[in-house]
């Protein structure tokens, strides 16, 4: 049974979702639908990015990974289908995979739709998944897509002593995620002391491991799979320390 998941910014009030999964059962019933999530904020590729890059690799190989977020963020009006370390991705070409992925996969494939409602959308994104799921070879879902839409992100800003980094993701417990990865962290800090630097806040000095090796209430650091977050235990830091997506933060680290 072919494992397929849904991210999209549809939410969960509406018929947009139940109506893709019944294209795509309707083309092939033996299906595993599984939904990350329906509750991307509206448009927003950035969090639709964050949050399938830190899940995608933990189902198996030959996982079918459906995107539906911002479908006209892009000039050209089409999805796309390729496959990275043998999983497939049906994604919208509005830059998403850039973001998705360090390097952007070498060959996708053009599914063009016309129109903005859900019907279009619904069709070829069941198309696509029925298309995979039945074996026929993928270099056969469309012509070659060429050149793919990519969106930057704001990267860290490093020197021998600094990261100057931003918050880049809230979750819904209120933790504050930064786009400092623990390799950059490490290979900068070298060991050495730090302080995070956030607001006018007092700054952090210590690495925890775990949420509870702060009293409840008191703000730390620490790495969530592979970001570094500011998180207050048993609290909500972005609202209790006022930031938000896109605020930057400072660490410096001793000479």
């Amino acid at each position: 049974m072919t494992i397929v998941t849904m991210t999209t910014d549809f939410g969960d009030k509406d018929y947009y979702v139940p109506s893709i999964k019944g294209a795509m059962l309707t083309r092939h019933r033996q299906l595993n639908l599984i939904d990350i999530t329906h509750q991307i904020k509206k448009h927003d590729i950035v969090q639709a990015a964050f949050t399938l890059k830190n899940c995608w690799h933990c189902f198996p190989e030959g996982t079918i990974h459906v995107i539906s977020v911002n479908n006209m963020g892009g000039d050209r009006n089409r999805f796309l289908v390729t496959v990275y370390k043998n999983h497939y991705f049906v994604v919208p070409d509005n830059g998403l995979l850039s973001l998705i992925f360090p390097t952007l996969p070498q060959v996708a494939y053009e599914l063009p739709f016309s129109g903005l409602s859900i019907e279009p959308i619904r069709d070829v994104l069941a198309h696509a998944v029925g298309h995979i799921v039945k074996g026929n070879p993928i270099e056969t879902v469309g012509k070659p897509a060429g050149d793919i839409l990519q969106r930057l992100m704001f990267q860290p800003v490093t020197s021998q002593t600094q990261i100057r980094g931003s918050v880049i993701h809230i979750d819904d417990y209120g933790n504050v995620v930064l786009n400092i990865t623990r390799t950059l962290f490490e290979r900068v800090g070298k060991n050495r002391a730090f302080k995070l630097f956030f607001k006018r806040h007092d700054p952090i000095r210590k690495l925890s491991r775990h949420y509870n090796e702060v009293s409840m209430g008191d703000t730390l650091c620490l790495f969530n799979t592979d970001y570094l977050e500011i998180a207050i235990h048993t609290g909500r830091a972005s609202e209790m320390l006022g930031l938000k997506v896109d605020d930057t933060v400072q660490i410096e680290f001793a000479p």
